[in-house]
C-alpha cells in the first residue's frame, strides 16, 4: 500500500455513504428542476437550500474561493463552471456538481443532463460518460489496480466515439474532499496502484465530443474545450 492512502473502517464508509445519499438526493431534486428559462444560480440557490435541510454542508462553496454550492457546466464547459444568472436554453448539456459533507465527512457525485431535447450526438456524449462512469466502477475491485479503472473507462469512451480529459482524474475521498489515490480516466491494465479494502474514491470521466484539449478560463476555475466541443461527466464515490 502507498504511503499517504487512508484505509476507512466500515463505520467511516457509512459515514461517507451517508453524505452522498445527500449528494444523490439533491441531484435527483435538481434533475427536476433543470428545464429552459432555469437558471443556474436558480439551481445553486436550490441546491444550498436541500443541502442545509438535509442536515450536510456544502463542501464547495468557499473551497480555494469556489463561491458556490454546485458546479455548473454548460455545453463546451468540461468542469467547474460557475452558476451564473444566465438561462439555459433548449438543447443544452448541463453538468452538476456537488460536494457534500456530513459531520466532516465527504461524498461526491455529478450528473450531465439535456436540457430539453438534444440532437443525436449530445445524446450519445451522455450515454458515453454514464457507460465510461459504470465501467469504471465495475472495474474497481480489491486486489485489482487503478489501471484498471483507467482501460475500462477509456474503452468504453471510444466505443461512443468519445475522448477522455487525460488531465483531470478521480480522487479518494474521506474527512478531506480529495485524499489520495488520484484515480486515471486512462491507463493499462494490471498497472497503478493496487486497489485493496478500505479505500474509498471517486470514479468520474470528464468525456468530449471532440479532441480531449482543454484550458482554465480568466476565472481561474472555467474549464472548456478548445475546440468548442460539448462535454459531459458522471461521477460517482465508490
Amino acid at each position: 500500500m502507498e504511503e499517504g492512502i487512508n484505509l476507512k473502517t466500515s463505520v467511516d464508509v457509512a459515514r461517507i455513504r451517508r453524505a452522498c445519499r445527500v449528494a444523490e438526493r439533491c441531484l435527483r431534486f435538481l434533475a427536476g428542476k433543470v428545464r429552459p428559462g432555469v437558471s443556474t444560480l436558480q439551481l445553486d440557490r436550490l441546491a444550498a437550500d436541500f443541502v442545509l435541510k438535509s442536515g450536510g454542508e456544502a463542501a464547495l462553496r468557499g473551497y480555494r474561493g469556489f463561491p458556490c454550492t454546485i458546479c455548473a457546466s454548460v455545453n463546451n464547459v468540461a468542469a467547474h463552471g460557475i452558476p451564473t444568472a444566465a438561462q439555459l436554453e433548449e438543447g443544452d448539456v448541463l453538468t452538476l456538481d456537488i460536494t457534500v459533507s456530513v459531520n466532516g465527512w465527504h461524498g461526491d457525485a455529478a450528473w450531465t443532463f439535456l436540457v430539453g431535447g438534444g440532437g443525436p450526438d449530445a445524446r450519445r456524449l451522455l450515454r458515453a460518460a454514464w457507460a465510461a462512469n459504470l465501467a469504471g466502477i465495475r472495474a474497481a475491485r480489491a486486489g485489482g489496480r487503478l489501471g484498471d479503472v483507467g482501460e475500462a473507462v477509456q474503452e468504453a469512451a471510444r466505443r461512443y466515439g468519445c475522448s477522455v480529459i487525460e488531465d483531470y482524474v478521480g480522487h479518494g475521498i474521506g474527512r478531506v474532499m480529495h485524499e489520495d489515490p488520484m484515480v486515471p480516466n486512462f491507463g493499462q491494465h494490471d498497472t497503478g496502484t493496487r486497489i485493496v479494502p478500505g479505500m474509498v474514491f471517486t470514479v468520474e470521466p470528464m468525456l468530449n465530443l471532440g479532441s480531449q484539449a482543454t484550458h482554465v478560463s480568466s476565472d481561474g476555475w472555467t474549464l472548456v474545450t478548445t475546440d468548442g466541443s460539448l462535454s459531459a461527466q458522471s461521477e460517482h464515490t465508490v
